[in-house]
């Protein structure tokens, strides 16, 4: 019998999800993260959920885990002190960033602070130019100099950033011999294994940020991976990277960069699965505790974007922190269930700050004093108080309520139900901006989609989001406040490598492409051995980052094969720029040229299998657990509303809203003027007339 276990680790809940391969059962557990150490609600959970499951942690075959830490490292700025070496006279392409501002007129626009400070950086005379030759030797004398500095001032971490090291590695690999002969202590990170593609910036954004990582997640995951040993598990942890692929322990504590979108990631990948269930192209939503990520999919697959930001100011492009590494194309907000509310200048503001799991929203009573969008939950009567987690934890009501007034109410002159709404709409209006980023930002109208709310609290907001977006339809699966933990049982393992050639796409040119093709492909099996993968199927998938000779930036077209004909690429690279500027906005004559070579290698994973029921129709009266007063403005105010257990409702069955329907996870709100019904797969099927 094999079981296999989904963990995501979120800023105030970490979700678990066990399944049994041989009747297709599926049970789920959540509790409180543990900030101080995320590791020991980790393993807490895994021995809880196997025990209700009466097996042993030595019984589970696969464990596979989504984590915050390396996202929580950046924003928080909490990691180790970290240093960069660089090439002589580049000292503050850091500092410097880009031309490109998220404020073009805004002077004195916020801009994320580089995790390296300026003293910390430290130059050396070296000089590669742009085809690998070497056009000044590398200073030896003066890295075993920069070492000993390095290691007075207690650097734990360094990136290595070199100019051009993209085309030739040597002087990286030889400052990374060099450290470890004289400062073994000091975790490298070397530019040209991490992003080993052209653009100064974003190359040594992407290896500072790596190297800030590696000393934390090393040791989160050596905590982790000996605790599982220490119950008994016999399996490879596997962790969910940023382009929803599996990696192992190895890679990730040596590119942790990697993983800075693990459990977001995690729940797209489950989003996916209701593409067929929606009847079209689909948003994901999933709202946590502490963010909110929202991802548009079409086709049922999610866009992997070449690069991402990390720590953006107010969701503004080009505001962020670039990481060069391919991730799911997703938007993350401060906005979650533990958001704090606050006035501000006569009006409701609520987010990014979260209360987190310590001390929590109000209601938790755990020493949480200022309101946060659970306490306005539960003041709406949206969540049960006394069926919070399936009834494992009482909220209290009350103080929720003095807090919302004291905070909120009092200061606007208005009443706790009206204080609640008002915090509600500002959070559900933010996160209904982050959807319009991912669709109407990207040319894409949301009335044309369906949306997928998930996460401890999406369905409760996800209703409110989806009719201000004008979607139609919502899907809500079952068990959706742990779907990244689901989701993580859906993943295949995953490479993503990329080398820098820039070459016109001519018949001449196309060995030199399928040679530099031919070489990441040794580099993605070597990778594939290092787990426990070898000896299994792989697919590799090409790609290239191709431009018009001239043009500044480029566009990802996907080849057909490593070797295809130069015809084949340009009519490839012609359909796409014409897909995403128009067919008049270019001519065929003009020539083509390939500026960065993708290869994605993939190596399948079981996936889990759920049978469907025979529909049997009927309404969902059977279902009723009791009535309940629920605040909709559709209402006027507070009104009696149906409460319905998730667990007793049947395929087929229909009932209209406003309406709630719970679980142990979290609470259905289903809005009034709507009618839900139960499809052949458990999912709750909502269409908003």
């Amino acid at each position: 019998m094999s079981y296999r276990i989904g963990v995501d680790v979120g800023g105030t809940f970490t979700d678990f999800a066990l399944f049994n391969d041989l009747d297709h059962g599926i049970e789920f557990l959540k509790l409180l993260t543990t900030p101080a150490d995320p590791s020991l609600a980790v393993l807490d959970g895994i021995e809880q959920i196997t025990a209700v499951m009466g097996i042993s942690v030595a019984d589970v075959s696969d464990v596979r885990h989504a984590t915050t830490i390396a996202t929580n490292t950046i924003i928080q700025r909490n990691g180790p002190k970290t240093a960069l070496i660089t090439t002589q006279g580049f000292r503050d392409v850091q500092i410097i960033g880009r031309q490109r501002r998220a404020e073009i007129y805004d002077t004195s626009v916020d801009r994320p602070v580089p995790v390296v400070r300026r003293k910390y950086t430290w130059e050396v005379p070296e000089r590669m130019l742009f085809d690998g030759t070497v056009h000044k030797v590398l200073d030896e004398d003066a890295v075993r100099r920069v070492a000993a500095e390095m290691l007075s001032a207690d650097i734990e971490s360094v990136g290595v950033c070199f100019l051009h090291s993209y085309a030739n590695p040597a002087h990286e690999q030889r400052v990374a011999e060099i450290l470890g002969e004289v400062a073994p202590s000091i975790a490298v990170t070397l530019s040209s294994e991490i992003s080993p593609v052209l653009r100064e910036y974003e190359r040594g954004s992407t290896t500072t940020l790596n190297a800030y990582v590696v000393p934390p997640v090393q040791r989160y995951v050596k905590r982790l991976v000996d605790g599982l040993r220490e119950r008994g598990y016999k399996g490879e942890l596997l962790i969910m990277q940023s382009n929803g692929g599996i990696a192992t322990p190895e890679i990730v504590k040596k590119f942790p960069i990697r993983i800075v979108e693990s459990g977001p990631a995690a729940g797209v990948l489950t989003a996916a699965r209701y593409t067929k269930a929606a009847g079209n192209d689909i948003i994901s939503f999933d709202m946590g505790g502490t963010t909110a990520k929202v991802c548009m999919i079409e086709d049922g697959k999610p866009f992997l974007a070449g690069q991402f930001e990390v720590d953006m100011v107010n969701l503004k492009p080009n505001s962020g922190l670039p990481i060069d590494i391919p991730a799911i194309d997703l938007v993350e907000i401060g906005s979650g269930g533990g958001s704090i509310a606050r006035i501000e200048m006569g009006s409701i503001k609520v987010g990014p700050e979260s209360a987190s799991s310590v001390p929590g929203p109000i209601c938790y009573g755990r020493g949480g004093t200022r309101p946060t969008v659970t306490d306005a939950d539960v003041i709406l009567g949206y969540i049960n108080p006394d069926y919070f987690l399936g009834g494992k934890m009482s909220l209290d009501r009350d103080a929720a309520s003095k807090g919302i007034q004291t905070h909120v109410g009092d200061i606007l002159g208005i009443d706790t139900a009206a204080a609640a709404w008002g915090i509600f709409e500002v959070v559900t209006a933010q996160m209904a901006e982050a959807a319009r980023v991912v669709s109407v930002g990207r040319g894409k109208d949301p009335r044309d989609f369906s949306f997928i709310p998930f996460g401890g609290a999406g369905p409760v907001h996800g209703g409110r989001i989806a009719r201000m977006l004008g979607c139609t339809r919502i899907v809500f699966p079952s068990g959706a406040g742990v779907q990244s933990a689901v989701g993580l049982l859906m993943g295949d393992v995953r490479f993503d490598l990329a080398r820098t050639l820039i070459v016109e796409t001519n018949d001449a040119n196309v060995d030199q492409v399928t040679d530099t093709f031919e070489l990441l492909v040794e580099e993605a099996r070597r990778q594939i051995a290092a787990g426990s993968f070898d000896g299994r199927d792989v697919h590799f998938t090409f790609s290239a980052d191709m431009r018009f000779v001239g043009q500044g930036y480029e566009i990802n077209v996907e080849l057909p094969s490593d070797d295809a004909a130069a015809s084949e690429v340009r009519d490839a690279f012609f359909k796409v720029y014409g897909k995403t500027y128009g067919e008049r906005t270019f001519s065929r004559d003009d020539s083509v040229e390939f500026v960065k070579l993708h290869l994605s290698a993939r190596v399948e994973l079981p996936k889990l299998t759920f049978p469907d029921t025979p529909a049997l129709g009927g309404s969902a009266d059977k279902a009723l657990k009791n009535h309940r007063s629920v605040y909709f403005p559709e209402t006027n105010g507070f009104a009696e509303c149906p409460v319905y257990d998730r667990y007793l409702l049947k395929s087929g069955e229909r009932f209209k809203g406003p309406a709630l329907v719970e679980e142990h996870e979290s609470t259905i709100v289903i809005l009034p003027n709507s009618l839900a019904q139960v499809d052949r797969s458990g999912n709750i099927i909502v269409d908003l007339h």
